[in-house]
């Protein structure tokens, strides 16, 4: 068993035990997260929701290694985080995990083929052609391979983006507000696409979203308030997931942004 691994239920992907994110100190400190003990199950959709400043964008930063827990320990797999290196860290997130951003965090000088096997070309990782060609099968973007992002709608730059998440077949894709900047029609493509990478391709998908509707994508909805888990909502709908939502806001309002 290799540094930071334990003997951890290998069929949840990644996972926070007792969780604290506290940023700044005394009477100006804020805590993000406040004890938070949550998994995500291996090949399943999971989404993310709750009011603005819940601390559902830093639970995902900190689950996938992209920020540190103030206390409480952050795992991908069995391999604790906060063991890691800061060299091992950056290999586990190049190697095991993906990403997806609001921003579509392109290259615009490379082609859309090349934007996608750019993260196995900076790991001077071998291509696995037969996996990247059903990718781009899926993502339906075949035709466009030699053309460059400006030449794409938004719903196409995204479906590259997440076709470069899934390039290095990661354990566990971590989406941001990943359809934040699209129109509904370009959105749904992607939720459909972050779907089926998880249907058809066996792939762990973690988003954090506001959206009632995109929630309703996922196959279970995981809601934070005040930093804290507050409730778990399996096979949501966006009707349902909404009216959750309006629990969160004592005036019987909508979704906070």
């Amino acid at each position: 068993m290799s540094a930071g691994t334990t003997d951890l239920d290998t069929k949840t992907a990644a996972r926070v035990v007792d969780a604290a994110k506290v940023y700044g100190s005394g009477d100006a400190a804020v805590r993000a997260l406040d004890a938070v003990t949550v998994g995500f199950p291996a090949g399943r959709f999971t989404a993310i929701m709750g009011p603005s400043g819940s601390g559902k964008s830093t639970l995902m930063h900190c689950a996938a290694g992209l920020d540190t827990l103030t206390s409480g320990t952050a795992y991908i797999g069995g391999t604790a985080l906060g063991s890691l290196s800061d060299r091992e860290l950056t290999l586990l997130r190049r190697e095991r995990v993906g990403f997806v951003f609001q921003a579509f965090n392109l290259v615009p000088t490379l082609t859309v083929a090349e934007n996608i096997t750019l993260p196995l070309d900076l790991a001077g990782r071998r291509t696995d052609d037969a996996w990247v060609d059903a990718l781009i099968d899926v993502v339906g973007l075949g035709g466009r391979l030699r053309h460059r992002p400006s030449e794409l709608s938004g719903g196409q730059q995204q479906r590259v983006a997440v076709a470069r998440a899934l390039a290095g077949r990661p354990e566990v894709v971590f989406a941001d507000e990943p359809t934040g900047n699209l129109d509904s029609r370009s959105g749904g493509e992607v939720l459909d696409l972050l779907g089926r990478a998880v249907r058809d391709m066996g792939r762990t998908v973690v988003m954090v979203t506001h959206d009632p509707g995109a929630a309703a994508h996922a196959d279970e909805v995981v809601f934070l308030a005040d930093g804290r888990l507050v409730d778990r909502m399996a096979a949501p709908t966006a009707a349902r997931v909404l009216d959750r939502m309006k629990a969160f806001d004592g005036r019987g309002g909508g979704v906070s942004r």
